[in-house]
Parts: structure tokens; C-alpha cells; sequence
């Protein structure tokens, strides 16, 4: 199965870019990773670029699409982090989600798997048949039905996390299953929360419609991140992969 895959990612109002990303390929698999770091004086730049470093190294030494190639490469960069936490005073608290796409590309399935509130959508079909659960404590208050599911974007307490790279004590990253059987024209979206904060549900659907190519459905959506003060916030970055022709 062809992939097409685009990146974009951006300071917006704060310095330094604690987002990180990267895509590793090989004759039968691609493995997509974005990470969103955090921590005081640039540690959370250092976490989300050692977690992706870590992770795709162990992606290139196994590049296997499964269940437990995902859990061992976040495991891999999850314990990197832990072990420099414990080398650099100004580092001893960083952390960073993460959120993972392995694709087969011989067999045309795919496997993710995330940990944090760094997101991943699965379109098909103009609709979005998959998407990951935060590990927030507002998705936690959506859960037990106090708060709306339409209202975690615009809540102040959305970045307080319960698990995270670097968290020793909630290293707990979800993982699907069962392999999604891929078809032409699916289309995944891996985003941190500084873009999925600004970016609705129903943009994501409309501006793929509209896009001919993942460059340009990144930059419809990313007008949108704009528009709402993005540029003025959180750095805000996304992955965008079609397989085949999306639709």
C-alpha cells in the first residue's frame, strides 16, 4: 500500500517547540510517531525529541506492525527519559506524550497506540471511525458524566495529564488490539493538543474533503488554528497520512 504523509509543526505563541515528530519506513511497514513535551527550563523539548529518537530507533530494529513493537518502543523511550531525568537537574521533571501509527504495508493494516493527550483519527469514508482517549483528567470528568465530551477542548483544567513518557509510576500506554484492515482512501491525523484544542471534529471531516493532497489538508486545517489565536498559544503540530487517494 503508497502512503502519502505531510508534517507540520509550529511554535505558535511560545518558545521553544517542545513538539517532536518523525516517520521511519521499511520495505514492509512505516511507523509514524509525534510526541508533546513538557517540563520547566526546555525539558520538554529534550523528552519529546529523545522519545522519538528512542522510539524509532527500536522501530528500525524492530519494524514489525504489531501490539508489542508499539509498547516496546514507547517502553524504550519512556525509560530513556526516566534515565536522563536522573542526569540533569533542570530536566528531573520533563515528560512527553506520545502517539504512534504503524502501518503494514505489505498486508495494508494498521496498529496505533498513544499515551498523554497527543491524538490519533481514523477517517473513512468522509467520518472519523477511530480516534484515541486522552489519558486527561477532563476526559476522566467525561467518563463518570460530569463533564460533556464537547466541552474538553474549551476546559481549563484539559492539559492535566495521568500518564505520560517519563511518568514512572502510570506507564500505561493504550494500545489497540486488533488490526484496522485498511482501505483506499483512509486517512490518519496525529496531532498534539495545541492543534486538536483549535481544530473541531467537523473542520478535520470538511477540510478533507476539500484537500488534494496531506500538505494542503494540514494548511486548511491549520487556518483554523490560526484563526482561533494558535499562533498566540501552544506550539501545535500534526502528521497527516493518506493511503491511497483520500476521500
Amino acid at each position: 500500500m503508497r502512503l502519502a504523509i505531510s508534517a507540520l509543526s509550529k511554535p505558535g505563541g511560545r518558545e521553544p517547540n517542545e513538539d517532536a515528530f518523525g516517520c521511519w519506513s521499511s520495505d514492509s511497514a512505516t511507523f509514524c510517531l509525534l510526541c508533546d513535551g513538557a517540563g520547566g527550563h526546555g525539558g520538554g523539548e529534550v523528552a519529546s525529541k529523545l522519545a522519538v529518537r528512542v522510539a524509532l530507533a527500536r522501530f528500525q530494529s524492530v519494524p514489525v506492525s504489531s501490539g508489542a513493537a508499539i509498547h516496546g518502543a514507547l517502553r524504550a523511550a519512556h525509560e530513556a527519559i526516566c534515565v536522563a531525568q536522573d542526569g540533569e537537574g533542570h530536566i528531573a521533571q520533563m515528560r512527553s506524550t506520545a502517539v504512534v501509527l504503524a502501518i503494514d504495508t505489505l498486508h495494508g493494516s494498521a496498529m496505533w497506540g498513544h499515551i498523554g493527550d497527543s491524538r490519533l483519527y481514523c477517517f473513512r469514508r468522509g467520518a472519523i471511525i477511530a480516534r484515541t482517549i486522552d489519558h486527561s483528567v477532563v476526559q476522566r470528568m467525561v467518563d463518570a458524566g460530569y463533564l460533556a465530551p464537547g466541552d474538553i477542548r474549551d476546559s481549563p483544567e484539559r492539559n492535566q495529564l495521568f500518564a505520560a513518557l517519563g511518568q514512572e509510576q502510570n506507564f500505561a500506554p493504550a494500545i489497540i488490539d486488533v488490526p484496522l484492515q485498511l482501505e483506499n482512501g483512509d486517512a490518519f491525523l496525529l496531532c498534539t493538543d495545541g492543534f486538536w484544542g483549535l481544530v473541531a471534529d467537523a473542520t478535520m471531516i470538511d477540510a478533507l474533503r476539500d484537500a488534494p493532497t496531506t500538505e494542503a489538508w494540514l494548511a486548511l486545517m491549520e487556518r483554523e488554528v490560526v484563526a482561533r489565536g494558535g499562533r498566540d498559544q501552544d506550539n501545535y503540530s500534526a502528521l497527516a497520512i493518506w493511503c491511497g487517494q483520500a476521500s
